[in-house]
């Protein structure tokens, strides 16, 4: 699709949102089976079900154009979700995981905060103002996962760093038996 016009990218963009909540729909599950913290996996699980609620309202916008949902490969969710999965691949301490994966979903909100912020304003200065409204009420609901996640971490975080003196106790325990005298 040639993009000549403001309206051209507006769509460009729609597309590229709409692939990107569809990657998401497929990994947050995996970071919710991933948490450790049944707060967390609660809050993956809520997302999951607004992040469907945001794809059918892209899927309202396109049918108000009278075109078909169509996506756009999203490389940058793409890479965001890769950079998730190998934080659930790594072998951490569950808290210190659990705030690797809050880490990696901010990443991922503040991703989408930008794109729909974008996209909300290219629909105001195109006189869209249903697709501005839905586009808006994304926007917020966004922002509030990006809250939730950062009181999530404000507790998680403190666990990981507890697990992180647990550790440094242990290993300075197992130091100091290898370095016992013989009797």
């Amino acid at each position: 699709m040639a993009i000549d016009s403001l309206k051209d990218l507006f769509v460009d963009q729609l597309r590229d949102l709409y692939d990107a909540e569809n990657q998401l729909i497929k990994a947050l599950p995996k970071l919710a089976e991933a948490s450790n913290s049944e707060e967390l996996r609660d809050a993956f699980e809520e997302h999951l079900e607004q992040t469907k609620g945001h794809a059918h309202r892209l899927e309202t916008i396109f049918e108000s154009f009278g075109q078909k949902a169509k996506a756009k490969k999203c490389k940058g969710m793409e890479g965001l979700i890769k950079e998730g999965s190998e934080q659930i691949d790594e072998d951490m301490d569950p808290d210190v995981k659990d705030a690797a994966l809050i880490a990696a979903a901010q990443r991922v909100e503040h991703y989408e905060i930008s794109g729909y912020g974008t996209a909300r304003t290219f629909a105001n200065q195109l006189g869209e103002e249903k697709a501005a409204s839905l586009l808006q009420q994304t926007l917020d609901e966004e922002k509030e996962t990006d809250a939730k996640l950062n009181d999530l971490a404000s507790e998680i975080n403190v666990a990981a760093e507890e697990a992180e003196g647990e550790a440094e106790v242990q290993s300075t325990a197992r130091t100091a038996r290898r370095r016992k005298p013989a009797a």
